[in-house]
């Protein structure tokens, strides 16, 4: 089940408002025209699309794109976006997606450590590989354990404010932060005009880099590449993965 800040329709709805600073997907971007033969012959997978940043973006440049995201609010929002007619949107989970089909999938934005049990990690790496051709290539990030990145969260637990389009001024209180590594739980309240308030709690995984590129073996890929993520310098493991010919 998705979390609040994703599948509620007012939270999906000031998602962007509150995340606004996307600059973290140009790399991506880059990471693409790298890894495929172009625009107008590759076919990328957007895996946890949420509200479509990267997929309409990509669109945009003639890239074939499929978003899939299990949050059907996230995806309301993902259609309304300039483009998103040239998107395919996927209600569902990574095993939604057709198989072999893709040049590259993409899974931005610490997706990966949504799946906190081992089964559900394997389960998403090997559907994943299915929608793959072989050759292609599976790129995303996830945070280093060691940089303890949690410990950033709390030093700043003043409450933000942003003015949304159509809504008005809406408040985001952080509730907590609970740690119990590899597992760091936390949420957040935001309160709204006409006085309601919503509440989400996530839970995030931090696995350890010789664990992710265990699973990405044993779901048939090898790892070509461990990077930085430019604009987290230090912080997170940007792995670049091709899939076998056999897996």
């Amino acid at each position: 089940m998705p979390d609040a800040i994703f599948a509620h329709p007012r939270l999906a709805a000031i998602y962007d408002t509150f995340d606004d600073d996307r600059s973290d997907l140009d790399a991506y971007v880059a990471i693409a025209a790298e890894l495929t033969p172009g625009p107008a012959a590759a076919s990328v997978v957007d895996v946890g699309c949420g509200t479509g940043s990267l997929a309409v973006r990509l669109a945009a440049l003639g890239y074939r794109v499929t978003g899939v995201d299990p949050a059907a609010a996230s995806l309301a929002v993902a259609r309304t976006k300039p483009h998103a007619d040239a998107v395919t949107w996927i209600e569902g989970d990574a095993t939604a997606l057709p198989s072999a089909a893709a040049d590259l999938a993409l899974m931005t934005g610490n997706v990966a450590q949504v799946f906190l049990t081992d089964e559900d990690w394997i389960a998403t790496l090997h559907a994943i590989a299915a929608a793959l051709h072989p050759g292609a290539h599976f790129v995303f990030e996830t945070r280093r354990p060691e940089r303890r990145g949690w410990e950033e969260w709390t030093a700043d637990a003043a409450p933000v404010v942003r003015e949304v389009p159509g809504i008005g001024t809406v408040q985001e209180r952080r509730a907590f932060l609970s740690v119990d590594v590899p597992y760091v739980s936390f949420g957040s309240s935001y309160h709204f005009p006409d006085g309601e308030i919503v509440n989400s709690q996530s839970t995030l995984r931090f696995r350890e880099r010789e664990e992710v590129q265990a699973g990405l073996d044993e779901c048939g890929f090898d790892v070509v590449d461990v990077r930085e993520a430019p604009d987290r310098m230090g912080k997170e493991f940007v792995f670049v993965a091709r899939r076998r010919d056999h897996r």
